[in-house]
């Protein structure tokens, strides 16, 4: 069998494992909580392993390997530090971020600030995540190029036709688990490499001895490679406020935070992700050093002329004769399932701002989860196939890396930020922070790759070292300033926009709807038998469904919902409605079209002491329903 023929069939039955887990997680979907955050039971260890994989980029691994060979350990200022870093500050947030009812950042900022924030958020977050996907095509795309011949297209085919079945089947669910195999895949191949590279780079060939290939290693590294610092402080603090902010603001791990158990689990998640990714770029500094032994010349050529030749180099390693067809096809694998564990969560992330934050927001408020599913495929064909059209213009894939970072630094991270930690934060701040930042910054990303000669320092880093970055320290400081001087000339936002994000708020806020609420029409006890608890770790899990003869007409039964009794809100919009009767608004009775145009999804999270308190609020929900359903 040719080492083609042996990639394809280990292929096929790799993606059947992921198929069939999208498949299991497929018949457990009862709500668009388990399909959008996994019913928001994921534990710490999944958490982490899915957290690590979604940022361990094919592309990037090879685009990190290509910067240790070429600066030593002072490159990790530009992705490895800044990705271990904003996982654990994510880790911090964790507990504020797990309280806020939402499934995407578009619809947080929504309920934060208005209608009018949510369609530019949604189109900035599809944007950034094409180009982070990039790097995926990129990376696997030079594998299948290098490994066998084949065009870049093959990539973008593979890896849309998979994500687009396992991620629609099963959800973030599927995300999740298919996310731990493909870590654990990539370590195996990360730490394998490392070894048999270190042997290679000794001089000892099969000497088993990989302890003592890598003592020998890294005792002829060259002078000052493995200083973090030699790039200069002034060079890594530029870096990290120009990466870790978009970073730490990034929809997928937000949404990591929101699916997990509980807050405890997501800290905990968070925190183990940032030591896996740590194992596997440790792995990669090794593979550099043994690969700068191997290629002399490719060090030679030095930072940015060599990366051409740098990031392909282990593939060229892994090809050159040492490993049997078999190996190279295990190698091939171990690659594609990192580019796969950020395809799904960037195609993931993205699809849903275009299907549930455009799509059932602005276009059709009255689809069905079937109908949304749908789009959702769609959805994730459109991000991947847009992410290879891209590929074919940017040449470096740790650049595609950084524009996409920096333009969500510039957009997004004042108005998510200060809308959860800022009362006086308003929607019209939100609008000038974020459409100043976004467009300062694409302009300026526009002017540097125009003005950048090819394999040349950026253009407006030769100007001035505070314009490192394409400028993201301008984009970001004039978006603050736009931010914070609009939002303190206009008037203070309404007490629904905070209560969601602030306890005193909410409590005054649903305080007076509780008083203005009717007693139930029937005994809690009469409608337990419709009801199903899942207990979640510190909340359960309240589920129900209402079934109507005829298709519900949803923005109608809304507005009539809303006028019959007041503790109804939809701040976020016709896909989500709350009975606002507890300061705990992910605790309060929510409603969302069903799978069906004739079926009404109840739920609610309450946290465990009042569990048995909101079946009394099931049953005012779901009469009231049924009154107007009539």
């Amino acid at each position: 069998m040719g080492g083609l023929q042996m990639f394809l069939l280990m292929l096929a039955v790799y993606l059947g494992v992921l198929v069939g887990i999208g498949l299991y997680f497929n018949r457990r979907q009862r709500s668009v909580t388990d399909f959008w955050l996994a019913g928001r039971r994921v534990g710490a260890v999944n958490t982490g392993f899915s957290a690590a994989a979604s940022w361990l980029t094919a592309g990037a691994i090879l685009a990190v390997i290509g910067f240790f060979m070429l600066n030593g350990m002072g490159s990790v200022w530009g992705f490895v530090a800044p990705n271990i870093l904003a996982l654990l500050i994510i880790a911090l947030l964790a507990k504020r971020l797990k309280r806020l009812p939402a499934i995407t950042q578009p619809e947080l900022l929504e309920l934060r600030y208005s209608s009018a924030v949510r369609a530019p958020v949604a189109v900035i977050i599809t944007i950034v995540m094409i180009l982070f996907a990039v790097a995926d095509i990129k990376g696997f795309a030079f594998l299948l190029q290098v490994y066998y011949g084949l065009s870049p297209v093959w990539a973008a085919v593979i890896v849309a036709l998979a994500v687009s079945v396992y991620v629609t089947l099963g959800g973030f669910s599927a995300v999740v688990w298919t996310d731990t195999l493909q870590y654990l895949l990539l370590a195996v191949f990360a730490v394998a490499l490392a070894f048999v590279a270190a042997d290679a780079a000794t001089m000892a060939p099969g000497s088993g001895d990989g302890i003592g290939a890598f003592q020998t290693l890294m005792g002829t590294a060259p002078d000052g490679w493995w200083n973090p610092l030699s790039v200069g402080v002034p060079a890594a603090l530029i870096f990290s406020l120009a990466i870790i902010p978009g970073w730490v603001t990034e929809q997928d791990p937000w949404q990591r935070v929101w699916a997990a158990r509980n807050a405890a689990s997501a800290r905990i998640g968070m925190t183990v992700g940032a030591l896996l990714i740590m194992v596997v770029f440790s792995a990669c500094a090794i593979i550099a050093l043994s690969l700068n032994r191997i290629y002399p010349e490719i060090a030679a050529l030095g930072f940015p002329a060599g990366m051409a030749k740098a990031e392909p180099a282990l593939l060229n390693f892994i090809t050159s004769g040492r490993f049997s067809a078999f190996v190279v096809a295990l190698t091939a694998i171990g690659l594609a399932a990192a580019a796969m564990s950020c395809a799904d969560t960037f195609a993931t992330s993205g699809a849903s701002c275009l299907s549930r934050d455009i799509y059932q927001r602005f276009i059709k408020p009255e689809a069905t989860m079937a109908e949304m599913l749908m789009v959702n495929r769609i959805s994730v064909l459109v991000i991947i196939l847009s992410a290879t059209a891209v590929s074919f213009l940017i040449d470096s894939i740790i650049d595609a890396i950084h524009i996409a970072t920096f333009i969500a630094s510039a957009a997004c991270f004042f108005p998510l930020m200060g809308g959860i930690f800022w009362k006086r934060a308003t929607r019209e701040g939100a609008m000038a922070g974020l459409m100043t930042g976004a467009t300062v910054q694409i302009l300026l990303v526009g002017a540097d790759l125009a003005r950048t000669a090819p394999m040349a320092p950026p253009y407006l880093e030769t100007i001035s070292p505070l314009l490192m970055g394409h400028g993201i320290l301008v984009g970001m400081g004039l978006s603050a300033a736009a931010y914070v001087g609009t939002s303190l000339l206009t008037p203070a936002p309404e007490p629904i926009r905070l209560a969601p994000f602030f306890g005193d708020e909410a409590q005054s806020l649903a305080a007076a709807n509780a008083a203005a609420t009717e007693a139930p029409a029937s005994a809690p006890e009469a409608f337990a038998g419709e009801l199903t608890f899942k207990p979640n770790g510190e909340r359960t899990l309240i589920q129900a469904s209402l079934r109507n003869g005829r298709p519900i007409q949803w923005q109608s039964l809304v507005a009539r919902l809303k006028k019959a009794h007041p503790a109804w809100v939809n701040p976020g919009g016709f896909d989500a409605v709350y009975r606002l009767t507890d300061p705990d608004l992910l605790g309060c009775v929510m409603i969302t079209r069903g799978r069906t145009a004739h079926e009404i999804w109840l739920q609610a999270e309450p946290r465990n002491p009042m569990a048995s308190v909101r079946r009394v609020e099931f049953v005012r929900a779901y009469r009231e329903l049924e009154a107007l359903l009539v």
